[in-house]
């Protein structure tokens, strides 16, 4: 299943790819050398250029602003308060890197993975053809590889990047064929398990009057736990350290000594406000996470990593392993935020100085829906919903006030309940599986159920584009025979193991009850003798018919217990289930009001 792009035809940007590979892209007009360098050399370059690099991730396909809390960024103000301010949106993205980039002849466009994937429906619908088209139209210079790249196998990838009309469905336009991604993605420790080779580039450099930065990419090594077998099928995922210092040496013998990292895998800020100061009261003390280890042990010949995957805002400095200060950023996600850093490159050296952090500074800026729209995306956006309206458009129920998904922040959430109970009644009849219990993974929740009307179709209308936003990956459903001692297992996964540093709580139907205490430890937290199903203890022996999607029930998320189940039936999609218990429990005059929350006891 590798696939190796071929030379990107359509690339406006001064881009070269290294290791032999195709050039990519055509050199643009240079502009007077020595431009906006610093100091004055009468006439000569001074030693020293700034480059902008502006970075983004996680954008999901997210091309409209996105609806309620999920669209917002938190802003801690003077008076210690947080605001939240609206954001998001690519006819606001493009605006803001648009006059970001003014006065800046050095600039680089850089994105940390999960462009695509995940998507709302007016991308998604599209196997994510208008999120590429709006990327190039941003000028984004590069990107890595997220893990959501892989929710459709690497074959689908290699379209993306390469172009080409969808192998099942086509061409969406008349006369249009996708031409792919004018950027190159960047998948350095991603291989084909045949060839032992990455699948995509694993770097690439770009070059502009004598100055040269390297770009390397990497996913997160564990890529294959939280995407479904089959979109890795075939591929090899490896450690981020070792691949990065791998191709950072490698970039260094061919003479690029200034090199960004680009890494799908991220940490978690102190603070969630996207102007918090991470480096108070020490450098790295504001973040923890996988990408603190990460960043201490990549070799000093990288100047900076552009990070992503955990969606939070953060511009913090953690030691390289020679103890020298270097630049980490993330910039939440959806477009709501845009990272602006500093490189000041020595001509000399070929390097970036980072002598002290003056040298690299970086700030987060909101995506601020207050702004000009930019008019080229406002036309790509009603260009494709033309073609997405009469589905996405179509009313499924109707909802009294907002159900929070992606947006709430407790374990048990409103709109995890009410997708859990609707593939509980839709697989519970003895024909349809039988099940007596659903689980559904909290990442699948891709948004919130908003009230108020997006498009017109009025207040408290649930339209198909919306549920598909909220559930854009379309599982196939699962029923599975799974005995009382692997259920308990399957729970106390959420809090241990691979899940212990960052819990997965499972969002679970009606009739099942426990203690979540986190006064305790790993498998502790879920108190045992505290799980009910429909009021009775869980029996060890026995068996139980649970509902979950084909994610889950291959033991994703780190659910391995789950992954163990027999006797498999293969059900309707979640989104099916979703929109049928929407029609059958709301109307206009009656909608369905937001779930109580109380089937788990939280202990803090």
């Amino acid at each position: 299943m590798s696939a190796t792009p071929q030379k990107n035809r359509a690339s406006r940007r001064v881009l070269a790819a290294a290791a032999g590979m195709a050039t990519v892209g055509a050199l643009v007009a240079a502009m007077p050398a020595g431009a906006h360098d610093r100091g004055h050399g009468h006439g000569h370059q001074s030693r020293t250029v700034d480059v902008q690099l502006l970075s983004f991730n996680d954008l999901h396909g997210n091309l409209e602003p996105p609806a309620g809390s999920a669209g917002t960024v938190g802003e801690t103000q003077a008076d210690g308060t947080v605001k939240s301010i609206p954001a998001g949106g690519v006819e606001y993205l493009a605006t803001s890197l648009r006059t970001a980039r003014k006065g800046n002849p050095y600039s680089v466009t850089a994105a940390g993975g999960d462009m695509v994937g995940a998507s709302p429906l007016l991308s998604g619908l599209f196997h994510d053809e208008p999120t590429i088209e709006a990327l190039n139209g941003l000028d984004l210079d590069v990107t890595a590889v997220g893990n959501h790249e892989f929710d459709e196998g690497a074959t689908e990838l290699a379209r993306l990047q390469n172009g080409g009309c969808h192998p099942v469905e086509g061409c969406y336009e008349k006369g249009r064929k996708f031409k792919g991604a004018d950027f190159p993605y960047l998948a350095a420790n991603v291989t084909s398990e045949k060839s032992g080779k990455p699948i995509l580039k694993p770097y690439t450099v770009w070059k502009k009057n004598g100055v040269k930065i390297g770009f390397i990419g990497v996913t997160l090594e564990g890529t294959p736990n939280i995407v479904t077998a089959n979109g890795v099928k075939g591929l090899k995922f490896h450690d981020e350290i070792e691949t990065v210092n791998k191709y950072a040496k490698e970039l260094d013998r061919k003479g690029v000594k200034s090199i960004v990292a680009l890494i799908h895998e991220g940490g978690a800020p102190a603070s969630t406000s996207y102007n918090y100061d991470c480096d108070s009261p020490g450098a790295g003390d504001g973040i923890s996470g996988p990408i603190v280890d990460i960043a201490k042990g990549i070799t000093p010949k990288v100047d900076a990593l552009v990070t992503g995957h955990t969606h939070q805002a953060y511009v913090c400095t953690v030691p390289d392993p020679s103890g020298k200060p270097r630049m980490v950023t993330s910039a939440s996600s959806f477009g709501k935020v845009y990272t602006d850093t500093t490189l000041t490159y020595d001509r000399r050296t070929k390097d970036i100085v980072r002598t002290s952090v003056k040298s690299v500074t970086s700030e987060n800026h909101v995506v601020r829906r207050d702004q000009a729209r930019a008019t080229d995306m406002t036309a790509l956006i009603a260009r494709w919903n033309t073609l997405a309206a009469p589905i996405a458009g179509r009313p499924q129920g109707f909802i009294s006030a907002d159900i929070n998904g992606r947006g709430s922040t407790a374990p048990e959430k409103p709109l995890g309940n009410l997708i859990a109970d609707a593939q509980l009644e839709g697989l519970a009849p003895a024909d349809k599986g039988g099940a007596v219990v659903a689980f559904m993974n909290p990442g699948g929740i891709r948004s919130d159920l908003v009230y108020t009307a997006s498009a017109g179709e009025g207040d408290g209308v649930v339209t198909y584009g919306e549920a598909f936003t909220v559930q854009p990956f379309t599982n196939m459903m699962n029923v599975v025979d799974l005995t009382g001692a692997q259920l308990v297992a399957a729970l106390q996964q959420q809090v241990s193991g691979s899940n212990a540093a960052s819990p997965k709580i499972l969002q679970i139907s009606k009739g099942l009850t426990y203690t979540l205490d986190l006064t305790k430890s790993g498998a502790d937290r879920v108190v045992a003798e505290t799980i009910r199903l429909n009021g009775e203890a869980i029996d060890p022996a026995k068996t139980y018919r649970v509902a979950m999607n084909e994610f889950l029930a291959g033991g994703g998320d780190g659910f391995a217990a789950l992954g163990q189940g027999t006797d498999k039936l293969v059900g309707a999609s979640d989104l099916d289930l979703f929109n049928a218990y929407l029609a059958a429990h709301s109307t206009a005059s009656a909608p369905l009001a937001p779930p109580a929350t109380d089937r788990i006891t939280v202990v803090q």
